[in-house]
């Protein structure tokens, strides 16, 4: 194994387990999720020497992931399938708090669920967010405080009247 593949080895050890938690607080689904990091750190393999040169990979292997999310997100918005009949759906979880937290933000549109991951979840200011998203800090700003007010709403309705714990 060359210095370049041992590099890569030893950034996929260390990193994959934020990347894959990264990948599913945006895509909603571990199975997206895990497809998601798998083409992320394949579309990084193949410029790691010229990115591990450049200084440290995790946020250009981060933008490589949420810029891949936003183009399969746009992808299958266009496309419509067909199917006879409904898949049987599993049965529901059960719902603690993070996982009612994860379905409030399955319910989010795709991009202010993005913005509201990476600003709170992968803590990164609003500049380095806007970066990641291609966008404007402003953006950012507007499309996390709808996030956060929408989740507001969508977690207060879980609560027992009297606004007891449950």
């Amino acid at each position: 194994m060359g210095d370049g593949d041992r590099g890569f080895a030893d950034f996929v050890s260390a990193e994959q387990a934020a990347l894959l938690r990264l990948a599913v607080l945006l895509a909603g689904d571990r199975g997206h999720a895990e497809d998601l990091v798998q083409t992320a750190l394949l579309k990084t393999y193949r410029h790691w020497d010229r990115i591990s040169r450049s200084g440290p990979p995790s946020a250009y292997v981060r933008r490589v992931l949420v810029t891949t999310h936003a183009s399969w997100r746009r992808r299958l918005s266009t496309t419509e399938q067909v199917v006879e009949s409904v898949p049987d759906r599993p049965a529901a979880p059960h719902q603690d708090g993070d996982e009612e937290l994860r379905a409030a933000l399955r319910e989010l549109p795709a991009r202010m669920r993005t913005a509201v991951v990476l600003r709170y979840f992968e803590d990164l200011s609003e500049q380095q967010t806007a970066d990641l998203m291609g966008c404007s800090p402003s953006t950012v700003n507007t499309q996390t405080a709808r996030g956060l007010a929408r989740l507001r709403t969508a977690l207060a309705a879980l609560q027992p009247a009297g606004g007891e714990e449950r």
